[in-house]
Order: C-alpha cells, then sequence, then structure tokens
C-alpha cells in the first residue's frame, strides 16, 4: 500500500533528479548540468524498510525570468500542493542562496513537512556547510551526497517518520473498479451510462473532471464501486494554472480499485498516450478490461471489430490478457456486458491454485517442451507454487533461476493460462533456487 508522496524541489542545478534516480534506483530523469533541463513532474515508487511511498522529481524553481521559467513554476505548485512530505534540496558547494530564502519562505506558507537535504556534501570541509542553512528556518539540514550515496539512509528515515498518517480509502467485500483514459475519451459518459444517470458531469472541453469520484452503486444484488479519475494528460500538458490534479490521483484511483476499465476513444483511434495510460494499470498488477468507446461514430463493415481488435492486441501486446468491448457509452450501447466482465476478471484476480492441480499442469508442460540446454546445463523446476493473489503471482524452484529463460517463462505463463483461465489479470512469474 502506498504511504503517500514526496515531492522534491529546489532551485536549478542542485542534483535533484539525481537524488531522484537514486532514490527510486534507476535512471528515470534526466540528469544534465544545463539549468532547467526537467521540466516535466516525472513520478516514482521508493520502498524503504517495508513502506511505500511516491516521488515526484520537479523541474528547478525559477525566481529570475528565464525559458519556461512559469511553466516550471506551476508543475512545481502542482506537486507541492499533492505531496505529503516536501524534499527542499539545496548545495553545500554555494551555501544557502538568496533564491534558496526566497524558496523557503514559499515553503513555509505550505504548512506541510520540509527536509532540507543539502547535496553535494562530498567531503568533510562541504559537510561543514550544513550549518548555513539553518538560517532557512525549516529544521535540521540533512547533509547528503548524490553522486556518493551518503546519507540516503537517514533521509528515507526522515521522510517516513514526517510523512502523516493519511486514510486511504479501500473496499472490503466490494468489488471496486475505475475508469482511466487520457483525456476526453468518454470516462465520465461510460460512468453515468453503467450508473444509468447522471452522476459525472459530462462535457466536450478536456479535463472536466478535476479529482477521482468515488460512487457505490448495487447491480444484481452485489455491491460495487466505481471511481471515474481525471483524465491523464501527456507530460508536459499538465502544468495550465487551473488544474490542480495530476496522474498521481489517478495511480491512488488504480490502487484503490480492483479492476481497471481502460478506454480507448474509437473516434480518434490509438495514439501513443493511451500505451503510457494502459501501462499504469498494467504495472500496478491490476485486472484490466480494454473499452473501445464512442463505437457508435466508427464506420464499420463485417471485418471492422476484428480488425481494430488485431490492431489493439499489435499496439497492447503487454495486454494481450486483457479482454475488448465495444461500447457507446452515449447510446448506452453493451454496456449491459461490463459488469459481468469486471466480476469475471476479479474472480481471475482473486482465483488461488491447489499446489498439486498447479504442480501437474507446470510438469506436463516440461514433457511437452522440456526446457532447451544453455551451456551444458538444463533448467529443472522441481515444483511450483502460487504465494498471493491480485495479481496471481506463482514461484517456481528450480536448480538455477539464472537458466529460466523469459521464453520459456512465457511458456510456462500460456500453459497456466490455458488451463486456469486468468481473463483479464497478468501473471508473475518467479524463479527461486531449491535450497
Amino acid at each position: 500500500m502506498i504511504r503517500g508522496t514526496a515531492a522534491i524541489v529546489g532551485r536549478p542545478n542542485v542534483g535533484k533528479s539525481t537524488i531522484f534516480n537514486r532514490l527510486i534506483g534507476e535512471r528515470k530523469s534526466i540528469v544534465d548540468d544545463t539549468p532547467g533541463v526537467t521540466r516535466d513532474r516525472i513520478y516514482g515508487t521508493v520502498e524503504w524498510l517495508t513502506q511505500e511511498f511516491r516521488l515526484i522529481d520537479t523541474g528547478g524553481i525559477q525566481i529570475e525570468d528565464q525559458p519556461f521559467a512559469e511553466e516550471i513554476n506551476m508543475q512545481v505548485d502542482i506537486a507541492i500542493e499533492e505531496a505529503d512530505v516536501i524534499i527542499f534540496v539545496t548545495s553545500a558547494q554555494e551555501g544557502a542562496t538568496s533564491d534558496d530564502i526566497a524558496i523557503a519562505r514559499k515553503l513555509q506558507k505550505t504548512k506541510k513537512p520540509v527536509i532540507v537535504a543539502v547535496n553535494k556534501s562530498d567531503n568533510e570541509q562541504l559537510q561543514l556547510m550544513q550549518y548555513d542553512f539553518y538560517q532557512l528556518g525549516l529544521g535540521d539540514p540533512m547533509i547528503v551526497s548524490a553522486a556518493h550515496g551518503i546519507g540516503f539512509g537517514d533521509l528515507l528515515d526522515r521522510i517516513i517518520q514526517v510523512m502523516p498518517e493519511k486514510k486511504i480509502k479501500t473496499y472490503e467485500g466490494i468489488t471496486s473498479f475505475c475508469v482511466i483514459g487520457r483525456p476526453n475519451v468518454g470516462k465520465s459518459s461510460l460512468v453515468n451510462a453503467i450508473l444509468h444517470e447522471e452522476r459525472s458531469i459530462v462535457s466536450d472541453v478536456q479535463g472536466t473532471t478535476r479529482d477521482a469520484i468515488d460512487t457505490p452503486f448495487t447491480y444484481e444484488g452485489q455491491e460495487y464501486m466505481i471511481i471515474d479519475t481525471a483524465g491523464i494528460r501527456k507530460r508536459g500538458k499538465i502544468y495550465e494554472n487551473i488544474e490542480k490534479y495530476s496522474i498521481l490521483r489517478a495511480l491512488s484511483a488504480i490502487d484503490r480499485s480492483d479492476v481497471a476499465l481502460f478506454l480507448i476513444d474509437g473516434e480518434t483511434g490509438i495514439i501513443d498516450q493511451d500505451k503510457h495510460v494502459a501501462g499504469l494499470a498494467h504495472d500496478a498488477g491490476k485486472g484490466v478490461i480494454i473499452v473501445y468507446n464512442k463505437w457508435d461514430t466508427v464506420e464499420k463493415d463485417q471485418n471492422t471489430m476484428q480488425t481494430i481488435t488485431k490492431k489493439i492486441r499489435s499496439q497492447f501486446v503487454y495486454l494481450d490478457y486483457a479482454p475488448i468491448v465495444f461500447v457507446s457509452a452515449k447510446n448506452h450501447s453493451r454496456i449491459n456486458q461490463l459488469i459481468p466482465l469486471i466480476n469475471e476478471v476479479h474472480d481471475a484476480c482473486c482465483l488461488r491454485i491447489p499446489t498439486n492441480v498447479l504442480n501437474d499442469v507446470v510438469l506436463d508442460a516440461q514433457m511437452i517442451n522440456p526446457p532447451k540446454p544453455h551451456n551444458g546445463r538444463q533448467l529443472r523446476i522441481y515444483y511450483c507454487s502460487q504465494v498471493a493473489v491480485e495479481p496471481p503471482t506463482f514461484v517456481l524452484f528450480v536448480n538455477d533461476p539464472d537458466l529460466f529463460h523469459f521464453s520459456y517463462q512465457r511458456y510456462i505463463e500460456n500453459k497456466i493460462r490455458e488451463a486456469f483461465g486468468f481473463t483479464g489479470t497478468s501473471i508473475k512469474i518467479f524463479a527461486r533456487q531449491r535450497t
């Protein structure tokens, strides 16, 4: 469960993106010595001592009038609003500058926990500069060096310590599903069609829905929670001042859902941004249903549905397990197919396979197609066990995990799917050496 959100802020070229990359453990943010390189808010997940939180990297706060200053500052403002904890990055090499003091005054007004991280504290002499930052009035500064990994354990401890406890809505015993997609694909219209009433604002203006909206309802005696989300915009297009929401709220909705309905606009077709949006639900391990909306606007012949299905499968290879439904939220066409399919996908996400039955399937798969030898050695799978649901997760105990090639992993996954279905849910398979 995501504990909360931390945002990294500061003036340009103090090492914010380097700190971000080190905390999330990958080079996701662009690192460059040119001030202003990071213009988008970039998101990642950090795990520390069994706790998880989201991390936002931001462009440097521009005090002077420079290119992109207004857009960057707007993004930083939104990131600060979304954050539960703010990591204010400064530089030991330059000391507390007038810009740092101006930013500190801005952060004091937020009434949120602020951690001052004095970056580039690469040696003992520079570490003494820590005391210069007490003048910011934001508590005890922390020494860190992104280049050498100094102080990051203490920094993570402090983040977890000051992050406020938040009551995150979860729905026990109720099937919850969210509606995701880029702006103006008909998310709110679909919600209204499912609910048979005008519960969400419907407009052709992109970004009308500005927050996640949770609506309980009952269908054929069963309780459901539908979560409508703000349209997920392409990075770099989010910084209009009126929009006090971001992709994080959609991610929060996905986290609280059992199943995600991923909408594609049948009128405009598939674009690159759709792949980014769909990937959010896939990466979260949620059940996914692909909903091709505005079917009423598509010129059709007897092969249209089959042609579009092939195109969707080619564009979303990683969602080959997700069922596809063609609907018109406007005309309520095929809307009645969604709830039964949501139930089927949710059941698949929660399905547990008895160990003996699972091992029979894996053993048969090996007999039909034994793993190929590699460097004179051959993979041996001794037994398999399901260790989790939502998503279904399996561990294969083998002689050497390095021999478990991706192609054979895919083969085992396909055989498990053939045997047990798992409609609409991803499957995670790991190899562990038998001890």
